[in-house]
């Protein structure tokens, strides 16, 4: 993939005429990606950073991610009985049983999504 850039002449330098990137939020998933991307995948993060593609990537990781989180939280709620009559009757086995769940769904978006 090629990157067309264009410059112009300030003094005895060229400067690229970088556009200042769309603001899309990228929420706490986006942001997870952006810096694996540019500590580990770094000519990666330059090139879409470069071309203007990093924050519409960044957007539709995190809404990937989000709609992953929630999708496994109630695939894995039901599959464990973790329901609202649970969460009625003993909260404190209700709330240690999602936090396992939640923890379990981010580690399966971070390796599957994030760090991929």
């Amino acid at each position: 993939m090629s990157v067309n850039l264009t410059y112009h002449r300030e003094g005895d330098y060229l400067v690229p005429d970088l556009a200042a990137p769309e603001d899309i939020p990228t929420g706490i998933w986006g942001t997870r990606r952006r810096k694996f991307l540019r500590q580990h995948r770094n000519g990666i993060y330059t090139r879409m950073l470069l071309s203007g593609k990093l924050n519409a990537h960044l957007a539709e990781i995190d809404w990937q991610a989000t709609e992953m989180f929630e999708r496994l939280t109630r695939q894995m709620a039901a599959d464990q009985g973790v329901t609202e009559q649970l969460k009625a009757q003993d909260q404190m086995a209700w709330v240690d049983a999602m936090n396992n769940i939640r923890n379990a769904a981010e580690e399966v978006i971070l390796d599957e999504l994030i760090y991929s």
